[in-house]
């Protein structure tokens, strides 16, 4: 066996046992690409040897995709398969676990017409509502994690020669996961450790509001009564304990939906729908976007923003220190799961109700009038650097530093 079958055997394994957490006699629902086919095989085998009762595979073809966006007539975009968002539902509902394996390409959907993307991820929002609420609510377990395809590969490491770029990002990928430590499943449990320290501190100090200060960026996020701080790990409904990104960096919270005011300057491209969206900036005032630019991919911004009424606001902050393993490789992914885990972000759309004291229990009116936001969509975007202070500003009207130079001031 090959060091990389060696290594590929154990991200399979932490995927199964440490993402997702398999439990004996449960299903697991697996939703991934055709071109990641010999790692599903790993993590079905896997899983069935961790006790799984049945692991469901849903394929999915990028080529086929692009294919339905090109020549498919506008009406197709307004329908979504109900029979696939009633059985991801129904999964659910008896426990089921969800896996999500990430192999997108940046650009899959670039030159088409941002209102085709923008109804077809409404229509498909709007029909897997039921299903996210599991998953929003951390009443399942569920996981995302990442697999090279050669489009990704080569935005990546555009100046290597094209045989090597897939092994290069599989590199990248197995160091952000810590697939080349000893034992992953120990080194991630010291990780978590570690994030959740820095989310009881910031539990602790239950700041009103935190100032982010940086080049383009003067923005203020006043935080809902009640907020909870939350890192790497979560627990299912049955209290069985699951990691929801791996690679994971961050420790988050929800901002009041009203309470957002300031300019924000993002950092990094965001990829969204198969279009980048880079050097962008958005304005809030009394927390809605009032205004934004781009430099490119101004109208995918405009369609995530135009999303609903509840994309013109935000649903999360998170906190990720400049001086981190991803941030390090001073690679930039194209992709959310990576980048969101180099820098400092915010979430435009639905709020996490675990990020509100007994939000978990509360109803969506209930969520709502504690001060968090609702939306068919949730979106991070990056907007951290080496050179961003962040303040947090106590209810008696003082700060103190929660950030400096983009990292931890305590």
């Amino acid at each position: 066996m090959t060091d990389f079958d060696t290594n590929l055997d154990k991200y399979a394994a932490l995927a199964v046992e440490v993402g997702v957490n398999v439990q004996p006699g449960q299903t697991l629902l697996v939703n991934a690409p055709l071109t990641a086919a010999p790692f599903v095989r790993k993590v079905v085998k896997r899983a069935y040897e961790k006790g799984a009762h049945n692991v469901h595979v849903e394929w999915s073809d990028e080529e086929v995709t692009r294919l339905k966006y090109e020549l498919a007539p506008d009406e197709a975009f307004l329908e979504y398969p109900m029979w696939r968002a009633k059985g991801f539902e129904e999964m659910a509902a008896a426990g089921a676990a969800y896996l999500y394996i990430d192999a997108s390409n940046p650009d899959l959907l670039k030159g088409i017409d941002p209102g085709r993307v923008q109804n077809a991820r409404r229509t498909a929002s709007t029909a897997m509502r039921p299903f996210n609420n599991y998953t929003m609510t951390d009443k399942i377990s569920w996981t995302i994690v990442a697999h090279p395809s050669q489009p990704w590969a080569d935005k990546v490491f555009p100046s290597l020669p094209a045989e090597e770029r897939i092994g290069a990002l599989w590199s990248a990928i197995f160091q952000a996961t810590r697939i080349h430590e000893d034992d992953p499943v120990e080194a991630w449990k010291r990780h978590t450790q570690g994030l959740s320290a820095h989310a009881k501190r910031l539990n602790e100090r239950k700041y009103k509001a935190l100032r982010y200060t940086a080049e383009g960026t003067d923005l203020t996020v006043e935080l809902p009564k009640g907020h909870v701080w939350v890192a790497a790990g979560s627990s299912n409904a049955r209290g069985v304990t699951f990691v929801p990104n791996m690679p994971t960096e961050e420790v988050f919270t929800a901002p009041l939906k009203t309470g957002v005011n300031g300019t924000v300057a993002s950092t990094k491209p965001l990829s969204y729908a198969g279009n980048l969206i880079e050097n962008f900036s958005l304005t809030f005032r009394d927390g809605r976007i009032v205004d934004f630019t781009a430099d490119k991919g101004y109208e995918a911004l405009r369609g995530l923003i135009e999303t609903d009424e509840g994309s013109h606001y935000l649903g999360e902050i998170a906190l990720v220190p400049h001086d981190s393993p991803i941030s390090n490789s001073n690679l930039i992914f194209y992709n959310t799961l990576f980048d969101e885990n180099a820098s400092n972000h915010l979430a435009i759309g639905r709020a996490y109700p675990l990020n509100l004291e007994d939000g978990k229990e509360m109803s969506e009116d209930d969520l709502k009038a504690h001060g968090l936001n609702d939306s068919l969509t949730h979106v991070d975007f990056m907007i951290g650097s080496g050179e961003m202070d962040i303040d947090g500003i106590m209810e008696s009207g003082g700060s103190e530093p929660v950030f400096r130079k983009g990292n931890w001031a305590f």
